[in-house]
């Protein structure tokens, strides 16, 4: 069974039925609720109605003395003794797990049963953060599916990759990043000369290879034509390995 330092925030409430405890995840702030006290208000009720009835006979009493005497209704107080507190925490401890390095009290949802610790200080944070997205774009992907719109989630998931490779065949600026039809020679924003895509067609028969390294309709063997830009400051290099500019590696 999970030990534990201390309790995690608590607050106490009442719906009628007595009081119970609502105890806190120190890392989402999820609640988990205790079972109120029910057989402890009744035998305190009991006891506080006996009282009352009886002062209410006593000569000289009168009710609001009596009222005073036996106090508030245990079935609406906001009030718990410690004994209770500590019962109503070992009520929802099955709930919860205390980090033993940031000391926090978290629910089992935050907690990396496996390595032990809280998921913001496990050694598996990357692989838990893998799996959360992972189980997000599964989320999003039922929930279309059950809305019809899973054709549309796929349509822009194509158009959005559409889009990338698009990026890839225009000439780019290595300054500012502004993309431009191929063959622009200079950015039309800040006139820096501009870094040509990588041609992808194969140069024999002209089939577009996808980056292949071989053409699937020829077989001829791709290769990259050595860029006649720096991808660095825009300098032409006329095929040297390095920029002779700023140095940066540009060839094979």
């Amino acid at each position: 069974m999970a030990t534990f330092t201390h309790m995690p925030t608590y607050d106490i409430r009442n719906d009628g039925a007595g009081p119970y405890a609502i105890f806190y995840c120190e890392s989402c702030g999820r609640e988990f609720r205790s079972q109120p006290d029910i057989a402890g208000s009744i035998k305190q009720d009991l006891g506080r109605s006996a009282i009352s009835g009886l002062l209410r006979k006593v000569p000289l009493v009168g009710n609001s003395v009596a009222d005073n005497v036996v106090g508030e209704d245990p079935r609406y107080a906001m009030k718990m003794t410690p004994q209770q507190i500590e019962t109503a925490w070992q009520q929802v401890q099955v709930h919860f797990r205390e980090c033993p390095t940031c000391q926090r009290i978290v629910c089992l949802s935050d907690f990396d049963t496996q390595s032990g610790f809280c998921q913001d200080d496990s050694p598996r944070t990357n692989e838990i953060a893998e799996a959360r997205g992972a189980q997000a774009g599964s989320a999003i992907k039922g929930f279309a599916a059950a809305f019809g719109l899973d054709k549309a989630l796929d349509s822009v998931s194509k158009a959005a990759d559409a889009a990338s490779r698009g990026a890839d065949a225009l000439a780019r600026c290595p300054k500012d990043g502004t993309l431009a039809a191929p063959g622009t020679k200079f950015c039309p924003e800040c006139g820096t000369p501009m870094v040509q895509p990588a041609s992808t067609a194969c140069p024999k028969c002209g089939t577009e290879t996808g980056g292949a390294k071989f053409c699937p309709n020829c077989g001829n063997k791709m290769q990259a034509e050595p860029p006649a830009n720096c991808p660095s400051c825009g300098a032409p290099v006329k095929g040297a390995k390095f920029c002779p500019e700023c140095g940066t590696k540009v060839g094979g």
